[in-house]
């Protein structure tokens, strides 16, 4: 396999590590309270979709958490999603991960 395509497995497997990363983390932070409520375990399957690849580039934490409130509202709604400022712990959690992605 020449070098260009190993790496691009290899990005793929990293990005994939990182998503389910992310996964891991929103599902246990249930920012939304759906699973509480018990709907199915990929719930937030799609959110995490819109997440990861904003998160991948972000500039920091408050990066991070920026774009978590920015998905939430979008994916439900302001009232929903909650103050910015609630998404702070999932923030650092997934600034960790990205730092470890971008470490490869």
């Amino acid at each position: 396999m020449g070098d260009l395509t190993e790496l691009k497995l290899r990005g793929r497997t990293r990005y994939d590590i990182l998503r389910a990363a992310v996964g891991r983390a929103v599902d246990e932070a249930d920012p939304i309270g759906l699973l509480a409520m018990g709907c199915p375990e990929d719930e937030y399957s799609a959110e995490i979709g819109t997440i990861v690849p904003r998160v991948s580039r972000a500039s920091g934490p408050d990066d991070v958490r920026r774009i978590l409130h920015e998905e939430f509202k979008r994916w439900f709604d302001e009232g929903m999603a909650g103050p910015e400022e609630a998404y702070a712990s999932l923030a650092l959690q997934l600034w960790e991960a990205v730092l470890e992605f971008r470490a490869g």
